[in-house]
């Protein structure tokens, strides 16, 4: 077939070259890879072929994919709630997202003062609804309460001592 400008058409790539196209890109899940591929219009039994293959030349790992997106959404603020809401998303196991967030060693309350300090410039809250506001700001974020109730408090009391 030719193409309106009188070209020839190129040659659709195989599922596993389409696959190991995204996959040079950036780090992907098993599942968004099966997505893409099937909204390119790839056999299902083509394209789960290429995703074990993929997978035993160790280019696609699920692990692997879950271990750059929880450090890269705990470097941009992120709390582990939020990012285990991500991961989920992608197909990743319960167990495996548990294990990820124990070994990620991500200090969770450092994280989140350093959220509160840089959204609200280290200026403590001076009422209530303040303290309320940034509580809910970082609960959007993804962090737990505990590690909210520490972060607000820590922010109060970083603010007495300078005082």
């Amino acid at each position: 077939m030719k193409r309106r400008d009188g070209e020839p058409d190129k040659p659709r790539p195989s599922a596993y070259d389409k696959a190991l196209g995204l996959l040079a890109r950036r780090e992907q899940s098993r599942r968004e890879l099966r997505r893409k591929l099937d909204q390119g219009g790839y056999a299902g039994d083509e394209s789960d072929a290429a995703l074990s293959r993929l997978a035993d030349q160790h280019y696609q790992d699920d692990e692997r994919f879950a271990g750059v997106l929880l450090r890269n959404r705990a470097s941009q603020g992120y709390g582990p709630l939020r990012i285990r809401m991500e991961l989920k998303t992608h197909g990743v196991s319960d167990a495996a997202i548990r294990r990820l967030l124990d070994e990620s060693g991500v200090d969770w309350n450092a994280n989140a003062a350093a959220q509160l300090r840089r959204h609200y410039g280290g200026k403590p809250a001076t009422d209530r609804a303040g303290q309320g506001k940034r509580a809910q700001f970082l609960l959007r974020r993804g962090f737990a309460a505990a590690t909210v109730r520490y972060a607000t408090h820590a922010e109060v009391d970083d603010a007495d001592e300078e005082s």
